[in-house]
């Protein structure tokens, strides 16, 4: 059994897609970012950053205390491994799929949350802000359409965790400020992902996380303006 502790943000359905592809049995504590819980001493033990997701496993490989993982490149890699599935064992394909999946983790996902928070969350507009972070994401957006002009999925022929990590990131498009219609390839891959059984598992009674905005104690709390340090 795998422990899942997320909540509804685009880092937070990596993992569900991932467990739900792979049939792992596992049981969801939900972390409510707006009321602080990321930070209690319980979950600082399991995640030392203070971020979601994070797992336990309870069954590792080596038979040993069980487990706990943090960061959601790390998660998706190590339940591929566990799993033994999602990540391709011929090693170019491997390097593919790993190379991409740190590309969202270092690129797509931090701009992509900066272009929603200046463009969503923040209590002012700041013009430069919004230029800049909705400008370099749309960069990104044309990278991956570019790479998917003449493949099914990021690593090639076969679905992996490097989709799995971009995927989410992808689906707040238009509150990012960003229009598919642009990007023929990433539409197409987009469209077929939303269509898997495993994702739409992972997103049933998911809010969406841009919907209705936040409250300004809830801002301030998920931000860090107010929030306890680590």
């Amino acid at each position: 059994m795998i422990t899942l502790y997320t909540w509804t943000t685009p880092n937070g359905r990596k993992v569900p897609i991932m467990l739900e592809e792979t049939g792992l049995a596992y049981e969801v504590r939900p972390v409510n970012l707006g009321n602080n819980e990321q930070f209690s001493p319980d979950f600082l033990a399991i995640s030392p950053n203070n971020k979601i997701p994070a797992i336990v496993d309870h069954a590792p490989a080596d038979g040993g205390a069980p487990l706990p993982v943090f960061e959601s490149g790390a998660i998706l890699l190590y339940l591929a491994e566990k799993a033994g599935l999602l990540l391709p064992a011929d090693p170019r394909a491997r390097i593919e799929a790993l190379q991409w999946l740190f590309w969202q983790v270092s690129g797509l996902g931090p701009m992509a949350g900066q272009a929603g928070y200046f463009r969503v969350y923040a209590p002012h507009p700041v013009r430069e802000a919004i230029e800049r972070y909705t400008r370099e994401l749309a960069r990104l957006y044309r990278v991956l359409d570019r790479h998917l002009q003449d493949r099914e999925w990021i690593a090639g022929d076969a679905y992996s965790i490097a989709d799995i990590a971009a995927y989410p990131w992808i689906v707040p498009h238009a509150p990012h400020g960003q229009d598919l219609d642009a990007h023929p390839h990433l539409r197409r891959w987009f469209e077929r992902i939303a269509a898997r059984p495993a994702t739409q598992r992972a997103y049933a009674g998911v809010e969406d996380a841009y919907a209705g905005g936040l409250s300004e104690a809830a801002r301030n709390l998920l931000y860090g303006t107010s929030a306890t340090p680590a």
